[in-house]
């Protein structure tokens, strides 16, 4: 089935779905989460197939992870969706009210996108969180996933779809693009008949690929640079803890760490300390000059490093003079995604929070916690580095627009 076809029934079914009251949704996504754990086997059978291949091709092995699905984490995808169905419906909410004078009743309110399209690579439990949020949203979506993942996905999507069909509800809102090519990219970028928003989500080349070629809009979902700032006056046990946690907890995905910045008047301590836990993982560390004088084993950082996303065991390092300096450092190499301060003095902190401009700002604690289930959206679609329409994790009230529905008795404008 070609793109637009595929497009058409997207459309018809989102119509129908958009209608939909919040307990029938709501039925379908458990109904989603029931098949998906009890056809775990299939799924995990069709993810061997991608991992054997994956392996053969060279990934490495923190994309291998991102690719990986067992038991355990198939579990975490259908609590993802029970999750999504525990949350408020966010179609139909009045977000204002206008009374005019001459008796007009003028209500701005939420209603569904329609279709959403999705570009993805290698993390097939994308496939299950990003149709679940436009189901719940009221949108049909159009799935498209990497080559690395396609026997996963396919197995995710058909195991969806067959939940859907159930309920009588269409199973055209769930649909899955199964040619990998570039040219099914290019197409999707293109859809504008079809296709009311398309998402982006992985690496820095495929997502700066949609934003300069799409002619449908799109959410820019971002590439994380995430730094985190150990300040003079931070406590130097959390220091090690959070950076540990943010480096090496999962550093394949968007909101690992992959920059350390040191105060200057701190700098030796704190680093042959937090060195020292990174150790433990093989952390690659590449640093400047001043901080390759306090620890051995760490490589010279060049230019291309501060503003590189690993997504690996790896890391840059550089002492900075400032808490200025600092920031300034984040505003020329950041993303946009998440950066930390790590500090006991409430006015540094309250500069920092105001001052960097990203899409989450933490004091004291993980990049880590980006996460749309973190932040109580049940999941997420993908992280937002811009700032229009959406910023940060985009969840439900993100996937909606909104309409005016003016009451009127008989008005006419003169």
């Amino acid at each position: 089935m070609d793109l637009y076809e595929m497009g058409r029934k997207a459309q018809e079914a989102s119509r129908t779905l958009a209608l939909t009251d919040e307990k029938s949704k709501n039925l379908i996504l458990l109904a989603i989460a029931h098949d998906l754990q009890e056809e775990k086997e299939k799924i995990m059978e069709a993810n061997k197939k991608d991992l054997e291949q994956g392996k053969a091709n060279g990934l490495s092995t923190a994309l291998l992870d991102r690719l990986a699905l067992n038991a355990e984490r198939i579990a975490g995808m259908a609590k993802g969706v029970r999750d999504i169905a525990t949350l408020p419906d966010p179609t139909g909410r009045i977000l204002a009210e206008i009374n005019r004078p001459n008796g007009l009743v003028i209500r701005k309110v939420s209603v569904p996108l329609g279709v959403i399209g999705v570009i993805f690579e290698a993390r097939p439990n994308v496939t299950s969180d990003a149709a679940a949020l436009c189901l719940k949203a009221g949108n049909a979506v159009i799935l498209r996933g990497g080559k690395e993942a396609i026997h996963s996905n396919t197995a995710i999507v058909e195991t969806m779809r067959q939940a859907v069909r159930k309920t009588g509800m269409s199973p055209d809102i769930i649909q899955l693009v199964t040619d990998t090519s570039r040219e099914s990219a290019a197409a999707m970028m293109t859809c504008k008949q079809y296709l009311d928003l398309l998402i982006p989500r992985g690496g820095a080349g495929l997502i700066r690929t949609v934003v300069e070629q799409a002619s449908v809009p799109v959410i820019e979902t971002g590439t994380g640079n995430c730094h985190i700032y150990v300040d003079r006056a931070a406590d130097l046990a959390k220091a090690i803890s959070i950076v540990y946690n943010a480096k090496t907890s999962r550093p394949s995905v968007c909101n690992a760490a992959e920059s350390l910045l040191l105060h200057k008047d701190i700098a030796e301590n704190a680093l042959s300390a937090i060195k020292e836990h990174l150790d433990t993982k093989g952390v690659i560390l590449h640093g400047d000059e001043e901080s390759r004088k306090f620890a051995d084993g760490i490589l010279p950082a060049e230019e291309s490093d501060w503003e590189k996303e690993y997504s690996d065991y790896e890391m840059s390092i550089k002492v900075v003079e400032s808490l200025e300096d600092a920031i300034s450092h984040i505003h020329r190499y950041g993303t946009g995604h998440s950066e930390c301060i790590i500090t006991e003095n409430l006015t540094t902190a309250e500069t920092f929070l105001n001052a960097v401009d990203a899409a989450a700002v933490y004091v004291n604690a993980s990049t880590r916690f980006t996460d749309g289930g973190e932040f109580g959206y049940g999941a997420e679609i993908g992280i937002s580095t811009q700032k229009l329409h959406a910023r940060g994790p985009i969840g439900l009230p993100e996937l909606n627009t909104y309409k005016f529905k003016i009451y009127g008795e008989g008005q006419i404008r003169s």
